[in-house]
C-alpha cells in the first residue's frame, strides 16, 4: 500500500487575524478526497507543529496527476470558525519517494484571491513511501504503462548497484523549457548546494534576469581624459569608437568612356571586402556627389583606401580613374578642429600612372563618432543595404509640434433658415479642425433664433496653418440638413495668456453650402441680410498640452513661451549598447537590426540602425535641457523592419524603460544594464540589455529647489482646470497629431514607435494592472499595520520595558505640550538621517515583480491585447465577463461597506434612529461639563493610561464605543 507522508513544520510571519496582533494558526491539508489538520497553536505568528499526516495513495498511478493542497486558517472560536491565512498547492510530480531523498521546502503562501491580504511561509517536507518494498522506485515502475513493464524490471536493479559506487545524480526538469520545447533534455545537477539553488529559483521574487547590473566602462567622464590621446571631448558618456572617413565631393574633367559619347560616373570606396557607392549622374563629366562614407577602424580588413571612378553601363561598369591611399597616412582630426578640408586629386590608370585628364576632390580623415559628418556618413555595417533604404538607418533629433488649446464657445445663431418653415427646429453646431470633430448639444430654443451657450475644446499646433469649419446642422426630420457654414482660419484666432480678459465675442455670416463664390461676393458688396452665428474664439496658450500620461510626463512648461521658466539643469544620455538581444527576424537563422529612441521634453532622438547584430554597440551621446526635475524620460528600443523595403512593415518592439530625474544625484554618473521586457500576448518576454550612461547637472540650485514648492502644472490649470475626462480625449488627439507629424520627418520616427514611447493605451482596462495598483495599496498599508501592531504590542505589554518607556514620554508630553510638535519632526529627522545609509543606489527601472507582469495569467495578458471592441470568440468574452463580475462584486462590497459607515456617521445626529441620538446628546453634554471643569493635562492622562492599561484589565469583548457605532443604522436596509 503506497501513502504520501507529508510534515508540516512550521509557519513564518503569518498575518494577524484575532484583533489582538496574533493568530491561531492550524493546517488542513487535503489529498485525493481526504483531508487531515494538525493542532491549533494559540497565540502566535510563527507557529511550529513538527507532525506528521499520513495519506493513502489510491492509484500509483495517478500520483502525478494528483494535487496536494496545503491551506492555512486561525482558529477563531469568538466568530466564526476558521479565518484564512494562506493556501499552497504542490504537484503530485514532485513528490519524492522515500524519507531518505526529500528536504525540507519553504513555500511562500499564495492569496485566495486578488483582494486577499496573505503572508508569511511555511516549511514542508513531503515524501511518497511503498510498504514491503526495498527499493521505493521499483514499486513507481511498476505502476507504469504494462508496455514497457519487463524491460524496466531488468534496467532498474542494474542502475540501483550502480548508485552505490557512484556519486550520487539527480534529475531536475525545470517546467518552463519543457513546456516550450518538449525535447529539451533536463539539467544535471550534481552537489547538493546547486539542488538548493535550483529550488530556490522557483519561488516567487523578483528574477535575477530582470535585476539592474551596473556597470563600469572606461568612460572619459570618469577617467579625465578622451582615450589615449588625453584631448577633451563633450562625448565624454560614451567609449571612444574610431572611423575612417572618405568625404567623395566632386570630380572634373572625367575622361569619355562610351563610344556614344557620355559618360555616367559613380565612385566607389572600397577597403578589404567593404564597399560604398555614390549615386550616378547621367551624361555628366562634373559631377558633384557631396558623400560621406564612414568605416569602422575595428573592422578594417586592408591598409589601403581604393577610391575609383567609374561609368555605369548596361552589361559592365567601366573603369574610369582612381586614387589609392595608405590608412596609416591619414590624418587624426578631433572635433573642436575644423573640418577637413577637402583636395583635388589626379586621378590614376590601373597601371598607377596619372591620367592626363581627370580629377576628383577628397578629403580623408580619421575620426571618432563626435565628428560632424558621422550622423550622415554613410557606415560600413550597412554597406549591404540599397540607397533608399540608408536613410531609415541614420540617427536624427526631431522636435514634437508645439500644441495649443483652442477653445470655441458657441453662443446663439439668428434669422435661421429652413427648407420647411413653421415646424420646430433641433438645431446643433458642428465643429470640425483637420481630424477633430466636436458637436453641441441640441438647442433648448427650437426657433431661428437658437442659443447653445456651450464650449468645445480643441488641439491646435504651430504655424496654424489650418481651416475651422463651423455647420448649423438640423437634426429633427430623420435627415440632417446644414443651414449653413463657416470657415474660419486658425491664425486669425487671439490668444490668452494666463488668466487675462476673454476676447470678445463677434457675429459671423453663415453661408449655404455649396454656394458660388461669386453669390458669396456679391452678398457681402450689397450687405444684403443673412443668417448669422455669434461665436467667441481664441487659443488658451497658458496651459501645457499632455501628449504623454500624467504620471510619467516629461514636459511641463506652458505652451506661450514668454511664460516659460529658465533651465535648472543639463540631462546627458549615453547609449552605449545592447547585449543578448533576441532575434526579431527570420532571415539567416535570426538577426536584430535595432536601434533606440529617446522622448523627454518635445525632443526626440533616434540612434542610427546597426544592422545584422545581436550586441550592437552605439556609443552615440544626446543632451536636453532640463526645467522641472520631477519629470521622466523614456527611452525604448526597436527592430527596424522598413530596410528590408517593405512600406507596410511595422517597427517591432524590444523594450522600453523610464527614469525619472529626481531619482538622481546630481553630476553623478549611472551606468547599468537596464533589463528590455515586453509584454506580449503569450505573457513576458525579456529581448536583451540595454546599456546606458546616464548623468543629470543642476546649472541652478536655487531654482531647482524652489521648483518643489511650485504647481506642477502652470497656473491655468488650477485657476480654470479641465475636467480629467476632457484632459483625456485632449491628450489622445495631441497624440495623434504628434504621430503624424512625425512620420512626416525624413527619416519618419513611425507611428507604432511614437505609440509605444506615449503609452496611448495607458489607461486602457488591464487585469494585471489592476493588481499592480491594488498590490501597491497593500504595501502602503503595510506600514500603517506596522505602526499598529507595534502600538498594540505596547498596549498588551508584550514587551514590558518598552511600554514602560513609552508611559514615561507620554507623562512628558503630557505635562510639556510644547514639546509633541517637536519631538515629532525631530523623530522624522532622525528617521530620514538613519534611512540615508540604505538609499537606492540606482536609477528606478521598470519593475516585472510591481507591474506583475512574470506571474499573470495568460487569458489577462490576452485580454490586455484585446481590440476594442473586442475581436475573441463569445465564450472567451462571456468568462472574462464573468470574472469581471467577480472583481467588481467585491469592488462593491467594499464600496458598500464605507457607504455603511459613513451613513452611520451621519445617523448619530440625524434621530433616525431617536434612541441612539438621544443618548449620544446626553453623552455629549455630560462630555462637554466634564471637560469645561476638569483640566486637559487630566483628561489627556485618563485616556492615556486607559488605552495603555495592562492586558490583566482588559476584556476580549468590543468596547462600549464600538458597539455604540455598530448599532446605528444606515440605508443599507433601503436597498432593493
Amino acid at each position: 500500500m503506497a501513502k504520501v507522508v507529508i510534515e508540516v513544520l512550521d509557519a513564518s510571519d503569518l498575518m494577524p487575524k484575532d484583533g489582538h496582533g496574533s493568530a491561531n494558526p492550524f493546517v488542513e491539508v487535503d489529498f485525493d478526497e481526504q483531508r487531515q489538520r494538525t493542532s491549533t497553536k494559540l497565540k502566535t505568528l510563527n507557529p511550529s507543529w513538527n507532525e506528521k499526516l499520513v495519506f493513502d495513495i489510491k492509484n500509483l498511478r495517478n500520483l502525478p496527476n494528483n494535487t496536494i493542497e496545503v491551506l492555512v486558517y486561525n482558529d477563531n472560536k469568538h466568530g466564526h470558525y476558521k479565518n484564512f491565512l494562506g493556501k499552497v498547492r504542490i504537484s503530485g510530480m514532485s513528490i519524492p519517494f522515500s524519507d531518505s531523498e526529500p528536504m525540507i521546502q519553504r513555500y511562500p503562501l499564495d492569496k485566495r484571491g486578488i483582494f486577499s491580504h496573505i503572508k508569511g511561509d511555511i516549511a514542508l517536507k513531503i515524501y511518497a513511501v511503498v510498504h514491503g518494498t526495498e527499493n521505493l522506485k521499483t514499486e513507481a515502475f511498476q505502476s507504469a504503462e504494462e508496455e514497457g513493464m519487463q524491460n524496466l524490471k531488468r534496467e532498474v536493479p542494474e542502475k540501483n548497484k550502480k548508485k552505490k559506487k557512484e556519486k550520487e545524480l539527480r534529475t531536475f526538469h525545470a517546467l518552463g523549457n519543457v513546456l516550450e520545447n518538449p525535447a529539451e533534455k533536463p539539467v544535471i545537477i550534481d552537489s547538493k548546494s546547486d539542488i538548493s539553488r535550483a529550488m530556490h529559483i522557483q519561488f516567487p521574487g523578483q528574477k535575477p534576469e530582470y535585476a539592474l547590473v551596473e556597470t563600469r566602462p572606461p568612460l572619459a567622464a570618469r577617467m579625465g581624459y578622451w582615450g589615449r590621446d588625453k584631448t577633451a571631448s563633450t562625448y565624454d558618456l560614451v567609449e571612444q569608437m574610431n572611423f575612417l572617413y572618405v568625404n567623395v565631393v566632386k570630380a572634373n574633367d572625367l575622361p569619355i568612356m562610351d563610344i556614344s559619347g557620355s559618360l555616367d560616373p559613380y565612385v566607389e570606396v572600397r577597403i578589404g571586402n567593404y564597399k560604398g557607392v555614390t549615386n550616378h549622374f547621367e551624361k555628366n563629366q562634373n559631377p558633384v556627389w557631396n558623400k560621406v562614407f564612414a568605416f569602422a577602424k575595428e573592422r578594417l580588413q586592408s591598409h589601403l583606401i581604393e577610391i575609383t571612378v567609374k561609368d555605369k553601363d548596361v552589361a559592365k561598369d567601366d573603369f574610369v580613374g582612381r586614387i589609392v591611399f595608405d590608412i596609416g597616412e591619414v590624418p587624426v582630426r578631433v572635433p573642436p578642429d575644423s573640418p577637413m578640408a577637402p583636395q583635388w586629386y589626379r586621378l590614376e590608370k590601373k597601371t598607377g600612372q596619372q591620367m592626363s585628364h581627370g580629377e576628383i576632390m577628397l578629403a580623408v580623415w580619421m575620426g571618432t563618432q563626435a565628428d560632424e559628418a558621422f550622423p550622415e556618413a554613410w557606415h560600413s555595417d550597412s554597406h549591404s543595404m540599397n540607397q533608399t533604404s540608408l536613410a531609415d538607418t541614420r540617427s536624427k533629433v526631431y522636435f514634437s509640434p508645439k500644441l495649443y488649446y483652442l477653445r470655441v464657445h458657441v453662443i446663439a445663431a439668428q434669422d435661421l433658415v429652413p427648407s420647411e418653415k413653421g415646424r420646430n427646429l433641433e438645431t446643433s453646431v458642428r465643429i470640425k479642425l483637420g481630424d477633430q470633430g466636436r458637436v453641441t448639444r441640441n438647442s433648448p430654443i427650437k426657433h431661428i433664433n437658437p442659443e447653445w451657450n456651450e464650449e468645445l475644446m480643441f488641439i491646435a499646433y504651430e504655424p496654424f496653418d489650418e481651416y475651422m469649419v463651423f455647420s448649423v446642422v438640423e437634426t429633427g426630420g430623420g435627415q440632417d440638413e446644414v443651414l449653413g457654414m463657416l470657415m474660419k482660419p486658425v491664425r486669425e484666432f487671439k490668444h490668452r495668456l494666463e488668466t487675462s480678459k476673454l476676447p470678445d465675442a463677434e457675429w459671423f455670416s453663415l453661408y449655404k453650402p455649396y454656394v458660388a463664390e461669386e453669390e458669396s461676393d456679391m452678398h457681402r458688396k450689397d450687405g444684403t441680410f443673412r443668417t448669422r452665428i455669434y461665436l467667441r474664439l481664441w487659443i488658451d496658450a497658458g496651459y501645457h498640452v499632455l501628449d504623454e500620461s500624467q504620471h510619467f510626463t516629461s514636459d511641463l512648461q506652458p505652451a506661450a513661451k514668454s511664460l516659460r521658466k529658465s533651465s535648472v539643469g543639463i540631462l546627458e544620455v549615453g547609449f552605449l549598447g545592447a547585449q543578448n538581444l533576441l532575434p526579431m527576424k527570420d532571415k539567416d537563422g535570426g538577426t536584430t537590426d535595432a536601434y533606440c529612441v529617446a522622448k523627454y521634453g518635445n525632443k526626440w532622438v533616434r540612434t542610427r540602425t546597426l544592422v545584422d547584430t545581436l550586441n550592437p554597440r552605439w556609443n552615440e551621446q544626446y543632451t536636453w535641457e532640463v526645467f522641472d526635475p520631477c519629470t521622466v524620460i523614456t527611452i525604448g528600443v526597436f527592430d527596424n523592419c522598413h530596410i528590408t523595403g517593405k512600406e507596410d512593415a511595422k517597427d517591432q518592439r524590444i523594450g522600453k524603460i523610464r527614469i525619472r530625474l529626481s531619482t538622481l544625484e546630481a553630476d553623478e554618473i549611472y551606468t547599468h544594464f537596464y533589463p528590455l521586457l515586453v509584454l506580449q500576448p503569450s505573457g513576458l518576454k525579456k529581448n536583451g540589455e540595454l546599456h546606458l550612461a546616464i548623468r543629470f547637472t543642476c546649472t541652478a540650485w536655487v531654482n531647482m529647489v524652489t521648483q518643489y514648492g511650485k504647481p506642477l502644472f502652470p497656473k491655468m490649470h488650477y485657476v480654470h482646470p479641465i475636467s480629467l475626462r476632457h484632459i483625456e480625449w485632449l491628450r489622445h488627439q495631441a497624440t495623434d497629431i504628434v504621430v503624424k507629424k512625425l512620420a512626416r520627418a525624413e527619416p519618419p520616427l513611425r507611428g507604432e514607435t511614437v505609440e509605444y514611447m506615449l503609452d496611448v493605451d495607458y489607461n486602457a482596462w488591464s487585469l494585471r494592472r489592476s493588481k499592480a495598483y491594488f498590490a501597491r495599496i497593500m504595501v502602503l498599508m503595510n506600514g500603517i499595520s506596522y505602526v499598529l501592531r507595534w502600538f498594540d504590542g505596547i498596549c498588551y505589554w508584550k514587551n514590558p520595558v518598552t511600554t514602560i518607556l513609552v508611559h514615561i514620554l507620554f507623562f512628558i508630553l503630557v505635562c510639556y505640550p510644547e514639546l509633541i510638535l517637536p519631538t515629532f519632526f525631530l523623530y522624522l529627522f532622525v528617521i530620514g538621517l538613519w534611512n540615508y545609509r540604505f538609499r537606492p543606489r540606482h536609477p528606478p527601472y521598470m519593475d516585472a515583480q510591481l507591474s506583475q507582469a512574470d506571474v499573470a495569467h495568460p487569458d489577462e495578458v490576452d485580454e490586455e491585447f484585446d481590440s476594442f471592441p473586442t475581436s475573441r470568440q463569445t465564450d472567451i468574452v462571456k468568462m472574462r465577463y464573468d470574472r469581471l463580475r467577480s472583481v467588481a462584486g467585491k469592488v462593491q462590497s467594499v464600496a458598500g461597506d464605507l457607504a455603511t459607515q459613513g451613513e452611520r456617521v451621519l445617523a448619530v445626529l440625524s434621530w433616525r434612529d431617536p434612541r441612539a441620538t438621544a443618548l449620544f446628546i446626553i453623552f455629549s453634554l455630560i462630555c462637554a461639563v466634564f471637560l469645561y471643569i476638569t483640566p486637559f493635562q487630566i483628561v489627556a492622562i485618563i485616556i492615556g493610561l486607559y488605552v495603555l492599561r495592562h492586558p490583566r484589565f482588559r476584556y476580549k469583548l468590543p468596547p462600549v464605543p464600538v458597539n455604540f457605532f455598530r448599532r446605528l443604522p444606515s440605508k443599507s436596509d433601503m436597498l432593493l
